[in-house]
């Protein structure tokens, strides 16, 4: 991908000498959360509030305002977060799947009644708009509704034996220690998909967030440790170490950490990839996405244009299922552009907050830097920008501001040679590229063409076109929707991508499978002890 969304090397801006003055905007909702709208804020938690390590700040990227100054963990701070983790662990293990349950139902009523609040937080210190951020908690109390259930259905299975008087068990125990390397774009809901399938399982679960959302971490943790505390739990069953790539490394290195789950850029996730599988630790990976829509000629252009729309354009094109590539049936190319480009042209920046605001800013500076490196590759190759393809100026920016707004872009590449960088990579920003195709076999072919394998999206009428393309021929990401747009995945199924996306599968379906420690146990009640497969060792 182009633009690191790595969770584990975000560069981060260090703590100035000046004083911090807050906007009322700002300051109303991190008092609504319990941080500090004064002084420094801790960003470790293991049982307690803690942190002297090196200094972060937060940064608003619609104002450029400085939210807060986190500060980080210290070297012997993350060694005994690891360490309280383990003994978390140690304790939780034997809490009663059900009653973990309960705990996990009161999470997600804790969660509820600051829905709004986080939200809010969402948009202050990521920047994705106002529904999208109470969306995203949304989606934590979805998750924790479903692992209530969870908690009393991790069950295993009784394989049949072939030697009389003996039965096979399949068995889950709990697994460990497990460590949330979480992204910038998703603040709350990825840790919430982790988490609760954890909790549910029986785990101790340590977070380390990106270093540029510290404070939507914090406000998290504060809610739920608020409700381990009162079911008398040890509060590292839900920790929290802030930090940067130290504290990222921390955790992949550890042998305590049986389970590590990343978010992030394809580079990185190679990297905690190695680290990982070098000490056999378990690995659940959420990488680069790099997601192709496929529209037909017989598809239903009023469902298929907002939703390729919302695609590109939610959270700034800043989502792991963002639409990157859009292949159009030559008998609709036309009258598909011509009508995406007039949407795509009504669309100004906003403050994330307004609740009539669609497109909100980039996350950082060098995202903005990064959108424009890949418009001027687009120039330099001679690609047709219908519409966007510059930085609003801050005449232009909402409030006044200087933030990292840029505008949506639509282009049509010269040419579709998938060798091509352009389509290879993945650049984390609202810029969709677009080619023409006269056969599905082809737009196929060219969906399946990128290293990545996360989202993709078929819009058609015609149930041949549905067959091929969701079966053996067809699409070869970890979603494969159907007159549904890439983006914006329910917590029902596993969620999660192939080939250099990772092949990790969170959330719903089986995944919960990943965060248990699985038995075979063959028990005798015959009063004999014959070998399987006919083996005859008799003396």
């Amino acid at each position: 991908m182009i633009v690191s969304r790595s969770a584990l090397v975000l560069g981060t801006r260090r703590s100035r000498v000046s004083a911090r003055f807050l906007s009322s905007r700002a300051s109303n909702i991190l008092a609504a959360l319990d941080i500090t709208t004064s002084g420094e804020v801790h960003g470790v938690y293991d049982g307690e509030w803690k942190g002297t390590g090196d200094v972060v700040e937060s940064v608003c990227p619609t104002t450029g305002e400085v939210l807060a100054r986190v500060k980080t963990a210290s070297p012997i701070e993350l060694h005994t977060a690891l360490e309280k983790s383990r003994e978390a662990f140690e304790y939780f293990r034997n809490v009663p799947a059900p009653r973990r349950g309960e705990i996990l139902r009161q999470i997600r009523e804790a969660l509820a009644s600051k829905r709004t609040e986080l939200g809010a937080l969402i948009s202050l210190e990521m920047g994705k708009i106002k529904t999208e951020g109470v969306g995203e908690v949304q989606e934590f109390v979805d998750i924790c509704d479903y692992a209530v259930g969870l908690s009393r259905m991790m069950n295993g299975r009784v394989v049949a034996s072939e030697r009389p008087g003996h039965s096979i068990l399949e068995v889950p125990n709990p697994l460990g220690v497990v460590g949330v390397l979480s992204a910038f774009n998703f603040p709350v809901a990825v840790y919430g998909w982790n988490l609760s399938l954890s909790l549910a399982a029986g785990n101790a679960t340590i977070w380390k967030p990106s270093p540029s959302t510290p404070l939507c971490a914090i406000a998290v943790t504060k809610i739920i440790s608020g409700v381990l505390e009162a079911n008398n739990v040890p509060g590292a069953v839900a920790g929290l170490i802030t930090g940067d790539k130290d504290a990222g490394e921390a955790i992949t290195q550890s042998r305590s950490v049986d389970l590590v789950s990343f978010t992030g850029s394809e580079h990185v996730g190679r990297i905690v990839g190695k680290t990982v599988q070098s000490r056999f630790g378990k690995l659940i990976l959420e990488l680069g996405g790099n997601n192709a829509a496929i529209v037909m000629p017989d598809a239903d252009l009023k469902m298929a244009i907002p939703s390729v729309f919302f695609g590109a354009i939610g959270t700034a094109g800043q989502r792991c299922t963002s639409t990157r590539r859009l292949y159009l049936h030559r008998k609709v190319a036309d009258e598909f552009l011509e009508r995406l480009g007039k949407v795509y042209s009504s669309v100004t920046p906003g403050d994330p907050l307004d609740d009539a605001t669609l497109l909100g800013p980039l996350h950082t500076a060098s995202a903005v830097g990064m959108f424009k490196k890949t418009i001027d590759y687009l120039h330099d190759t001679d690609a047709d920008i219908i519409t966007g393809g510059r930085v609003y100026s801050s005449d232009r920016q909402p409030m006044g501001c200087d933030g990292n707004f840029v505008q949506p872009t639509l282009a049509v590449p010269k040419d579709a040679d998938h060798s091509d960088i352009l389509w290879q990579t993945e650049c984390f920003a609202p810029i969709l590229n677009c080619a023409v195709f006269d056969e599905l076999e082809e737009a196929i072919q060219w969906n399946n063409a990128v290293p990545q394998g996360l989202s993709s999206s078929l819009w058609t009428r015609d149930m041949r076109n549905v067959g091929t393309w969701i079966g053996p021929r067809g699409s070869d990401a970890g979603i494969v929707n159907v007159n549904v747009g890439t983006s914006g995945a329910e917590i029902g199924a596993a969620f999660g991508g192939n080939k250099s996306t990772g092949w990790g599968r969170e959330s719903g379906g089986d995944a919960w499978k990943q965060y248990v420690r699985w038995s075979a146990c063959t028990i005798n009640f015959s009063d004999a002890a014959p070998l399987a497969q006919g083996v005859d060792f008799s003396v």
